[in-house]
């Protein structure tokens, strides 16, 4: 991976493809910045959209894995393990020996989103 690539938001996956079918890679052609962070957008309408409300299209917590903040680490993501809960964009651990996006579905989905918000505010602190 490239020192560009590390700069991408979520290994240039478009955030507001996941809305609308689901992972797809962004271009450098419709690059937007929010925060500091840029993401890679498919179309200038996905642009346009991402400009307009940022906030809905980020990942929760950084772009690290859901799961993870919820027992207070921090993991890299698969961009293509997902998931929207109340319209938040949760990304999730997947390789060869963790599914982080399974474990999640086995557990109670409100208790974990409750403590991975809990853990990720406190950096914020």
């Amino acid at each position: 991976m490239t020192d560009k690539e590390r700069a991408v938001a979520i290994g240039g996956y478009s955030p507001v493809s996941y809305f609308e079918h689901g992972p797809g890679l962004g271009k450098s052609d419709f690059a937007a910045t929010h925060e500091g962070i840029t993401y890679y957008l498919a179309s200038e309408e996905q642009r346009a959209k991402f400009k307009a409300h940022p906030e809905k299209y980020v990942p929760a917590f950084g772009g690290l894995c859901a799961f993870g903040q919820s027992i207070e680490k921090d993991f890299v993501v698969d961009p293509t393990s997902y998931k929207i809960v109340d319209g938040r964009l949760l990304l999730f651990l997947k390789n060869s020996d963790l599914d982080a996006l399974k474990l999640w579905n086995q557990g109670n989905e409100r208790e974990l989103l409750e403590k991975a918000d809990r853990h990720f505010g406190k950096r914020a602190d």
